[in-house]
């Protein structure tokens, strides 16, 4: 980044939601809630598949890395956000910037690659189920999971670096709640048109081309479905991938929105669809997965069998009683 000597910028400052200030203490408990929610929801997915045997399949490695992925996505932005609620100064410094800005891509884009390795292993279990232990062991999925946690990595990299290359030189207000590409091209005192065309082709392109081939995976697996004669067959057959489908739904399609028209739309919208796959989604994952998947639902429901709540109220009263 040989270009960042050259900026006079050390600090930004994250305009963040616009709100009143009678907002401020609402908007910092809806927050928190929704910060608390995903970390628990997500712990105890996490939680499940490794301790349940019944859960050590290709489908729950991949959702354990999902939930890993949703943990550290909204940690990257909601910490920031809720202390600049609590803020006269909501600034950031120059390489608190850039930090944020990689690992919001780095997570951001692993998800994504993830979610089309999910729907390809939806498709051989449903359309190949006698190449599925070939094409989709343990071995398999844990180099599938390396290379696309590179390629998010390397994603990443290469945006941090064509973005913090740009001199700035003021204003450093961003009209975001976070360090993102668009808020921060605008401040760039420099042409950006090849920062721009990299963001269409490697950030929306990406994006929707992982998209269409999820489609086409899901074409293929409704189709075979269809062709299940009893109606029972076709609905469990259907409820394994079902849960994916939402979650793909929504988490896909704001990005495309965002970054496939970085000039053409108002950065409060814009926020708003942010908002709504970098901090919703990650919380609502977790509960789309147990809801839809029974084997999910089981194993949570068994885990929890295994916790002896009034043991533990009544050692705990025992140890207050001792102290006091």
């Amino acid at each position: 980044m040989g270009h960042l000597n050259t900026s006079s910028v050390t600090e930004f400052v994250l305009i963040g939601l616009p709100h009143p200030e009678v907002m401020k203490i609402p908007l910092f408990v809806l927050f928190t809630f929704i910060y608390v929610c995903t970390l628990l929801g997500n712990v105890l997915l996490i939680l499940a598949v490794q301790r349940d045997p019944v859960l050590h399949k290709p489908m729950y490695f991949f959702l354990l890395n999902l939930s890993f992925l949703d943990i550290w996505l909204s940690t990257v932005t909601l910490p920031k956000m809720l202390t600049n609620f609590l803020q006269r100064e909501t600034t950031i410094s120059f390489q608190g910037c850039i930090s944020q800005f990689y690992f919001f891509h780095f997570f951001g884009s692993t998800e994504c690659f993830l979610y089309t390795v999910m729907a390809y292993d939806r498709f051989l279990a449903i359309c190949r189920p006698l190449h599925y232990p070939n094409f989709m062991n343990l071995k398999l999925c844990k180099q599938f999971a390396a290379g696309i946690w590179m390629t998010g990595s390397l994603h990443s990299m290469i945006h941090t670096t064509l973005t913090f290359r740009l001199p700035f030189c003021g204003p450093n207000r961003i009209d975001y709640f976070f360090c993102d590409v668009i808020p921060m091209l605008k401040l760039a005192c420099a042409d950006t048109t090849l920062n721009k065309a990299i963001i269409i082709t490697n950030i929306g392109a990406v994006a929707l081309i992982c998209f269409l081939l999820i489609l086409i995976s899901y074409v293929h697996i409704i189709s075979t479905i269809l062709r299940i004669k009893s109606s029972e067959g076709r609905r469990k057959t259907f409820s394994t991938c079902a849960s994916h489908m939402i979650t793909v739904s929504i988490f896909y399609g704001p990005p495309v929105f965002i970054y496939m028209g970085p000039n053409s739309m108002d950065y409060v919208m814009e926020e708003s669809i942010a908002i709504f796959y970098t901090l919703i989604t990650p919380m609502l994952n977790p509960i789309i997965y147990s809801l839809r998947n029974q084997e999910v639902k089981t194993s949570l429901k068994r885990q929890l069998r295994r916790v002896d709540l009034p043991y533990f109220i009544t050692v705990n009263i025992r140890i207050y009683k001792n102290a006091h």
